[in-house]
């Protein structure tokens, strides 16, 4: 189903929220019937394609949005990722809109299996769970985190509820469904069941890398995004003011960036 946006704020919450997904933004009227009929079309594209994110705005009940846009018609349908306008389908055109979602959405699923791939090479021991290491958002993440501190293993962790990108793509890419996931070198390791049997059968030490250096951990860090805010706190709760006001101008921006607590971790807040 597609969303309703019904305001200006909404609608740039929604993009904003969407991160690298691909939006498309039906501007319609509820007096012309080829929108209805299009608003059936797009419920069945968000079927087939449940990681693109369909948007219902009527055109005159946000005027400043249809403005700002040029919207001089209904139907139209406009594409956007990264919170910028990318496509456009003018008119009742299934077959057109079809084809052009299917297109993007093909890219999308690429530039996200890229980023993935960084992700996952971005250390040799990577764990990606909900929450930190310091602080786990759910059991199992905690356990797994308290097994690896038990056997010393060094390792870099992504929160996955920071990125639902991330967190749905990551399910695809590696074909298992459940966080925690290890990962060593790139490849997954498994879950919580899998590395408490790697730690009783005394394999998890041969598995995974017991030591990383400081200068190779910062390595790690830096790669994880092309751009990295080590600050006090993370970008959804700043620890101090400094940390605050560069979030801001970041977020103003449109950057993609991933952030580092050094409140966290002793060893590399020492650097800074």
């Amino acid at each position: 189903m597609a969303a309703a946006v019904e305001s200006s704020t909404q609608f740039q919450e929604v993009l904003e929220r969407a991160k690298r997904s691909l939006v498309v933004v039906h501007f319609w009227a509820s007096w012309a019937q080829q929108c209805l009929h299009m608003n059936e079309v797009i419920t069945e594209l968000s079927k087939e394609y449940p990681h693109v994110i369909f948007v219902k705005l009527e055109a005159e009940s946000v005027p400043e949005v249809s403005e700002k846009y040029e919207i001089s018609s209904v139907p139209t349908f406009l594409f956007f990722k990264n919170c910028q306008r990318i496509d456009q389908v003018d008119g009742a055109r299934a077959s057109e809109l079809t084809k052009k979602v299917q297109q993007h959405s093909e890219i999308t699923k690429q530039d996200l299996n890229e980023q993935l791939g960084k992700l996952l090479n971005s250390a040799p021991c990577m764990l990606f769970m909900k929450g930190t290491p310091q602080e786990p958002r759910c059991g199992f993440s905690k356990k797994i985190v308290e097994i690896l501190n038990e056997h010393n293993i060094r390792f870099c962790s992504f929160d996955i509820l920071s990125d639902e990108d991330v967190r749905q793509g990551l399910k695809v890419y590696s074909n298992w469904p459940t966080y925690p996931q290890l990962y060593v070198n790139g490849e997954l390791v498994g879950g919580l069941d899998i590395v408490k049997e790697l730690a009783e059968t005394g394999e998890l030490e041969k598995t995974c890398y017991t030591e990383m250096r400081l200068e190779d951990r910062l390595k790690a860090l830096i790669n994880k995004s092309k751009v990295v805010l080590f600050m006090k706190g993370n970008k959804a709760l700043a620890k101090c003011g400094f940390s605050r006001t560069i979030v801001g101008i970041l977020n103003e921006t449109g950057v993609e960036y991933e952030t580092f607590d050094i409140l966290e971790d002793e060893e590399v807040s020492s650097v800074f």
